[in-house]
């Protein structure tokens, strides 16, 4: 019987259909991945990721590391030089010089870590980015870029010739503050433990003056409210959150609200949507029953805890070394405990996309980008280290965002930033 071309083709079965246009979803997300330059603006590390025998060219058991950037398609980053500080109800000579001293030491070690990591350990694959032109030309022969930014500005002390010697170091961006209040500002947590400048201090208006002459961004992430608007007043360049989100969508300190992001907007910056469970998703904590049935089955699969900060690289990577049927295995009986003791889900990239669709629709899609926190506490649901980065293009797909839009989200919006921050240096210098 030879086929009538004019009868209507019988309709494939609709699981068939669902099937066929999510793998044709995927594979136009994987085009546009590979096209984009994707640059994660926030990443911890300790000097012996980078440095010791088994490190970051390895797959060793941290979110990121060269094999995980391969995997997901990353082609630049920004080492986070953080250091932590002590309260001074803690500790006495927290802000005093000794103090400083004792920050400004484990700064420069991980300074140094990264330019031995990137002229010595893995030269051949990742180099040193000192400006956005340094980043396009190192992604255009197909090498991996890092940068350096400095969480929490406390190891400058109260010498302003430490601003310079840390940009000459490589640092392009620096956070006045972290958790607690510093020399250079208010916290964020000063929310529940009263302030102590009513802002950005003396200092920190100056130290935001050198940034601003030589060069480096501003960040305002762990900044409190009135620092960061402040700052925006401060400030002769566009500033950026390096690693936040939208307070209305999560209600905790660490986010910007309505105002701050209009704000933002303002001053040319962007927001770096950041992938941390606790600030894009509120939940509630598990019952005791839930939580013994899941410490049990991640026991029997000698897996860590992966609500555990300090143990969430951990986790991912045991996770990931499970054969197929171990990992069937434990998925199901995750499941069997979802049912039998409901939990509040954990954030998913879903919930990171909501934060970027609101953060665009407010302030526009030229002020907002994206980061992960990796080794710092971020990793959620389905971008839990830096071999899953492909799966936040896919959810920027799936809602309809562009090529051209995905790349302004992914490195172009910071690119723009960071060049805009250099010219304002180069006039001030004059």
């Amino acid at each position: 019987m030879i086929p009538n071309p004019d009868r209507p083709r019988a309709k494939p079965p609709a699981s068939e259909a669902g099937s066929t246009a999510q793998a044709e979803l995927a594979t136009k997300a994987r085009a546009v991945h590979e096209r984009v330059l994707v640059l994660d603006s926030h990443i911890d590390f300790e000097p012996a990721d980078l440095i010791s025998e088994q490190n970051y060219t390895q797959r060793v058991q941290t979110q990121f590391n060269l094999p995980n950037m391969i995997d997901g398609g990353v082609d630049a980053l920004f080492f986070v030089v953080y250091v932590g500080q002590t309260r001074e109800s803690q500790n006495p000579d927290a802000l005093k010089p000794v103090g400083y001293e004792r920050a400004y030491a484990k700064a420069v070690e991980k300074f140094a870590a990264v330019h031995r990591f990137t002229r010595e350990i893995a030269q051949q694959q990742i180099e040193l980015a000192l400006s956005a032109a340094d980043i396009r030309r190192i992604h255009a022969k197909g090498k991996k870029a890092a940068l350096m930014g400095v969480e929490n500005g406390y190891p400058l002390g109260e010498d302003l010739g430490r601003v310079t010697e840390f940009y000459e170091r490589g640092a392009r961006y620096i956070s006045l503050t972290h958790n607690g209040h510093n020399q250079l500002g208010d916290s964020h947590t000063g929310e529940r433990e009263g302030w102590k400048w009513q802002g950005v201090s003396p200092l920190g208006k100056q130290v935001i003056g050198e940034m601003n002459r030589l060069g480096i961004m501003v960040d305002v992430s762990h900044a409190s409210k009135d620092s960061m608007l402040q700052t925006a007043a401060l400030s002769k360049a566009p500033i950026i959150a390096s690693h936040s989100a939208a307070r209305v969508l999560c209600n905790v300190s660490r986010n910007l609200d309505d105002e701050q992001l209009l704000v933002l907007k303002e001053s040319g910056g962007v927001i770096q949507i950041v992938a941390y469970n606790g600030f894009i998703k509120t939940t509630e904590a598990d019952s005791a029953e839930r939580k013994a049935a899941l410490t049990e089955a991640r026991n029997e699969y000698n897996l860590p805890d992966p609500n555990s900060i300090s143990q969430r690289a951990r986790a991912q990577a045991a996770l990931k070394e499970l054969s197929s049927s171990q990992r069937a295995a434990y998925e199901e009986k995750v499941a069997e405990i979802d049912q039998k003791f409901p939990g509040d889900p954990p954030a998913t990239v879903k919930d990171l996309v909501d934060h970027i669709d609101y953060a665009v629709k407010l302030i526009g899609i030229d002020h907002v980008g994206i980061s992960s926190d990796f080794d710092g506490g971020g990793g959620i649901s389905g971008w839990n280290d830096a071999g899953e980065t492909f799966n936040v293009t896919l959810e920027l797909v799936r809602r309809g965002y562009t090529e051209g839009e995905i790349e302004k989200l992914w490195s172009g919006n910071l690119l723009r930033v960071m060049d805009e921050v250099q010219r304002v240096a180069s006039e001030l210098q004059k």
